[in-house]
């Protein structure tokens, strides 16, 4: 397609996608949404820091050392839980700028034994967000080692920490044609210089999951993350021969209902989902039903979800709180006190975010899920 003035508002990807629309018409909206993040040039994740006050949003690990220190004694108390293999894998999916595994390993030291035997593979796509991660972790205690897919780390014992990863798996959308009594796969078109939400001319047929929702209504949304399932039938592959647990934390929903949860996030505000694209974050919410379906199904015990908050709190967030309060000055406990409450306060982050874990091979629930509220 021939550049003309219009073009000068639309971001490379945007140009991309819309020779591609123009070439073989409408695309899945789960197809944009992989393209806007994962473009080989000009994706989100392949171009950008989208973290920090200079990026696009703040995760949990950089609002408090806390959140990671936990993490780590978590992974800890599960390697015993194991049975103190000799070696263990740490793995971490979607690592940020590296501050959860750097806290994680700092908080680890205390546990005699567990970071002798432990190798950090981190899961990273983006080049730029690695060098950053190596920065963070060039002191590591113990070795760290990068990989573009989970299918790349070798095998053996694992724990897996997954946070604020699976809300960047693309997703599905389907619409009910009440008149047709029919589903309709959401797309996207390009018209009068931008780009629009379509449906799809032919019947579409969702995952079988929609029988859970209840009998659709003409116009409603049906949305499903089709990553998830392959994802933990890796896990499922890999701990065939070997002790695995996998730790999730996401913002995300616990019961099955229609709707759409699709958003875009530039500069730390909400934005159109096709504000410049390739340049704005796009996310969605974690169906955690259909995880812990996934999981179980795949033959893991699952334990939770938890809401973060409560999970902070049965894991001693309040007492490590407090540690670092006695030797703070004012404004420093005034900093702490500002950030372990956004983490657990219900109407921060505390109820959005949820916590799951599966496990194999390991015969207790890993903490704090056998311990009662």
């Amino acid at each position: 397609m021939p550049s003309d003035a219009s073009d000068s508002g639309l971001t490379p990807l945007a140009l991309k996608l819309r020779r591609a629309i123009a070439e073989r018409g409408p695309i899945p909206l789960h197809d944009y949404m992989a393209a806007c993040l994962y473009d080989p040039e000009h994706g989100y994740y392949r171009k950008r820091n989208p973290l920090g006050r200079g990026g696009d949003f703040i995760t949990a690990p950089e609002i408090s050392q806390v959140f990671g220190e936990l993490i780590g004694l978590w992974a800890a108390q599960v390697w015993m839980q194991m049975g103190q293999p000799r070696r263990v894998r740490l793995i971490e999916l979607g690592p940020g700028r590296g501050t959860l595994m750097a806290d994680a390993l700092r908080a680890a030291r205390v546990v005699p034994g567990f970071l002798q035997g432990t190798a950090v593979h981190l899961v990273e796509s983006s080049e730029m967000l690695r060098e950053t991660q190596k920065a963070t972790l060039a002191r590591s205690p113990v070795s760290v080692q990068w990989h573009d897919d989970l299918t790349q780390v070798p095998e053996g014992p694992a724990i897996v920490i997954a946070n604020e990863f699976l809300d960047c798996l693309p997703v599905r959308q389907f619409v009910f044609d009440g008149a047709a009594k029919a589903w309709r796969e959401r797309t996207v078109t390009f018209s009068d210089g931008d780009f629009r939400l379509a449906r799809s001319a032919d019947a579409a047929q969702p995952p079988l999951t929609a029988v859970s929702h209840g009998a659709p209504q003409d116009g409603d949304i049906l949305e499903h993350c089709p990553g998830i399932a392959p994802l933990v039938a890796t896990f499922a592959a890999r701990s065939a021969d070997a002790p695995l647990a996998a730790l999730v934390i996401d913002y995300g929903y616990t019961k099955p209902a229609f709707g759409e949860t699709l958003q875009a996030v530039r500069h730390h505000k909400f934005a159109g989902r096709f504000d410049a694209p390739g340049q704005t974050d796009l996310t969605a919410h974690v169906d955690f039903a259909l995880l812990a379906h996934v999981a179980q199904d795949a033959g893991f015990d699952v334990f939770g979800p938890l809401t973060m908050g409560e999970w902070l709190l049965r894991l001693g967030v309040e007492a490590r709180a407090n540690q670092l309060l006695a030797r703070a000055s004012a404004e420093e406990a005034r900093a702490i006190a500002q950030s372990i409450a956004r983490l657990v306060d219900p109407a921060q982050m505390g109820t959005l975010f949820k916590v799951l874990s599966w496990t194999r091979g390991i015969s207790d629930p890993p903490p704090p899920f056998g311990v009662q509220g």
